[in-house]
């Protein structure tokens, strides 16, 4: 997958208009076929299913890579970074986790683009620590949440609430705001036309409710995801958590048959009651999720 050929590469030459139209042509997938393509890849190796997988995810990748202008690096490698990260994505990706392949992209897309930018920064000028990294990738939202939009240098008490609210110093929020400042692109910027009107920059970014920077330094996001699983699985009963935790959750899931038997009930019962309890699953992550200020792809 490292090697992956066939795919469309934003460059220079080509220009990133004509890259985000030609993404554009590949059909976002089905649920069940979504499925399939990734059974075929994982069982087979089939690398023609791997390529769906990744072409129907490129505008996810380029959302997201949008979400990182404003660093000053060129925004056809910062989209080509994100691919990496897709290809990593559906090259470990497991159909029979019961998440879909945009909510585990997301992360593999995330972290390999905070890397990039991590190398193409110099963390030596950066800093090293956690909370410096952090301040990194969130000094731009802080500073709009508190509406500290003002060019050069910050007023002394939006300077202390940032850094109050990111765990650094004061000095700090300076430095990186110094070093930062002058790279945002404007989000009216027309980018092409889709057929029914002129696109622009902010169509391809990500919702500013999402924490599109993620906590990097502090926790891994899919032990966020993790967290999110265990507390929303309290909406279950005791039988829809068992017949989910057999069916969803282990490596080698529990067939139909032996929890038919274990149940008392026929094979297609316990096939309603783990999609019933998958369902409610989804709906009570994405309810945590955006009280804790994050985003669950459908």
């Amino acid at each position: 997958m490292s090697n992956y050929t066939g795919l469309p590469a934003p460059s220079p030459e080509q220009g990133l208009n004509n890259y985000l139209q030609s993404i554009r042509k590949f059909p976002m997938l089905e649920p069940e076929e979504e499925y399939m393509l990734a059974k075929s890849w994982v069982e087979n190796e089939d690398t023609e299913a791997a390529h769906k997988l990744v072409t129907s995810h490129l505008r996810l990748a380029a959302k997201i890579a949008m979400g990182y202008r404003g660093y000053g690096l060129p925004q056809a490698e910062v989209i080509s970074e994100a691919n990496v990260g897709l290809m990593q994505a559906v090259k470990r990706f497991d159909p029979e986790k019961g998440f879909r392949l945009s909510t585990y992209a997301m992360w593999w897309i995330r972290a390999s683009i905070q890397e990039f930018v991590l190398r193409s920064w110099s963390l030596v000028k950066l800093g090293t620590t956690s909370a410096q990294k952090k301040l990194f990738f969130n000094l731009r939202k802080a500073k709009s949440r508190i509406g500290a939009l003002e060019e050069g240098d910050m007023r002394p008490e939006n300077v202390a609430r940032i850094a109050s609210d990111l765990g650094v110093t004061e000095t700090e929020v300076i430095s990186m705001n110094r070093r930062m400042s002058g790279g945002d692109a404007s989000l009216n910027a027309q980018v092409g036309s889709d057929g029914e009107g002129t696109m622009q920059w902010q169509d391809w970014l990500e919702d500013e409710d999402a924490d599109q920077a993620g906590d990097y330094a502090d926790k891994d996001e899919l032990d966020v995801r993790r967290e999110l699983l265990v507390e929303a699985m309290d909406v279950l009963n005791d039988r829809e958590k068992s017949i989910l935790e057999q069916r969803r959750l282990k490596d080698k899931p529990v067939t139909l048959e032996e929890l038919s038997g274990q149940y008392d009930v026929s094979r297609e019962r316990i096939r309603q009651i783990e999609v019933r309890a998958f369902e409610k699953i989804q709906t009570r992550m994405r309810d945590l999720a955006k009280d804790k200020g994050m985003m669950i792809p459908a």
